[in-house]
């Protein structure tokens, strides 16, 4: 590779960096000014002067508890991760290491239900929700998507890639379909879990849709749509909504900081690199 063309690519991805992250910056700046400084026309980048006066709305307004939404999408959030593990892991080892009739077509229903589109399925799982007692609780955010059919199809992938020499010899041992699960496969799967454990949570963290149908009470929203309560009708306090989107945006950079070898290694082991 020349000197020129390397320097090509590295001046792509210093501009894709930008693309990406001004936004970011953006954010960041506008939730230090004041409402005034943040609807100036022209626009400034810096804050003039530095304000923290939508972290102050945002931590310290009775009204708007953003510091129990923070809790709830935490919690929300991690614990559907966990169940999205404990679900797909079980079908996809079913599906990929076992034998019985039917499991090609079982397959392909599950994949299929990638492709209907999600908000069809909001009446319906409220209807069943509502019937459950779940309506305005902590499960309404928790267990409905926990049966992840693209955490299947992702975890199966996996399992395929691993050497059926393995699992072999773990039987060769007298283990069973259960111990091979846990103590071979499951181990090996480090990086395939971890992966699926952070979409997961992503994808309950920004759920804006579902919890605004199904929780009434203001103390027991989560982050996203409490902050859509942030939105005036008449105006719009910018300073405070990027301070939300601010604090919302942490756990996300943190946890992927800290998953970030596992998620390329999982992504490139189980067939989805691009």
């Amino acid at each position: 590779m020349t000197k020129l063309r390397r320097a090509g690519r590295y001046a792509v991805l210093v501009l894709l960096a930008l693309v990406f992250l001004t936004p970011l910056v953006w954010m960041l700046l506008t939730s230090l000014k004041t409402n005034g400084d943040a609807q100036r026309v022209p626009p400034g980048l810096l804050p003039e002067p530095f304000s923290t006066y939508g972290y102050e709305q945002i931590l310290g307004s009775a009204a708007n508890p953003v510091p129990r939404w923070f809790l709830n999408s935490m919690l929300a959030a991690s614990l559907h991760a966990v169940l999205v593990l404990a679900t797909a892991s079980m079908a996809a080892y079913a599906l990929a290491r076992m034998r019985f009739r039917g499991r090609g077509v079982g397959f392909a229903l599950i994949v299929g239900t990638l492709f209907v589109p999600p908000t069809s399925m909001i009446i319906p799982n409220f209807v069943i929700a509502d019937r459950l007692g779940w309506l305005d609780t902590l499960a309404v955010v928790v267990v409905p998507g926990a049966a992840s059919a693209f955490g299947v199809f992702f975890l199966r992938q996996f399992f395929l890639s691993v050497p059926a020499e393995l699992e072999e010899a773990a039987v060769l041992d007298g283990a069973n379909h259960w111990q091979v699960f846990t103590r071979v496969l499951l181990p090996l799967s480090k990086p395939a879990l971890a992966t699926l454990a952070v979409l997961s949570f992503l994808t309950n963290w920004n759920d804006f849709l579902w919890p605004i149908y199904v929780l009434f009470s203001p103390e027991r929203l989560t982050l996203p749509s409490g902050l859509g309560l942030l939105q005036g009708a008449y105006a719009t306090d910018y300073p405070v909504i990027m301070a939300g989107a601010v604090l919302a945006s942490v756990p996300v950079l943190i946890l992927f900081v800290a998953a970030q070898r596992h998620i390329i290694q999982g992504v490139s082991r189980s067939g989805l690199k691009g």
